[in-house]
């Protein structure tokens, strides 16, 4: 997965298409991602104990890695290649842009 954590992503498909957000988690199992204030469900939590307040609440669901793309500066969204700078390092970089992320 060419995706990491505290990556800022932009959704490119579904119910939040448009949004941006930071990657919290990644499944590489499954390919989804769990993206910061993204794909928002209501979930019914369980009253744990006395101090614990119960009900609904809102949490982040997964969402497939396909239906994100990488922010580079500016705003623009970019897909992500591997290259070897000079050092003989594998990095990532912007196709669109050619930077070093």
């Amino acid at each position: 997965m060419k995706l990491k954590k505290n990556d800022n992503v932009k959704v490119l498909a579904g119910k939040d298409k448009g949004k941006t957000g930071r990657i919290l988690k990644i499944d590489h199992e499954s390919q989804r991602v769990i993206v910061q204030g993204v794909n928002m469900v209501k979930k019914t939590m369980k009253k744990r104990s006395q101090q614990d307040q119960g009900g609904i609440k809102e949490i982040e669901a997964p969402i497939h890695v396909s239906n994100l793309a990488l922010l580079v500066k500016n705003g623009i969204t970019s897909r992500i290649g591997f290259k070897f700078d000079e050092n003989g390092r594998k990095v990532r970089y912007a196709k669109k842009t050619g930077e070093v992320i």
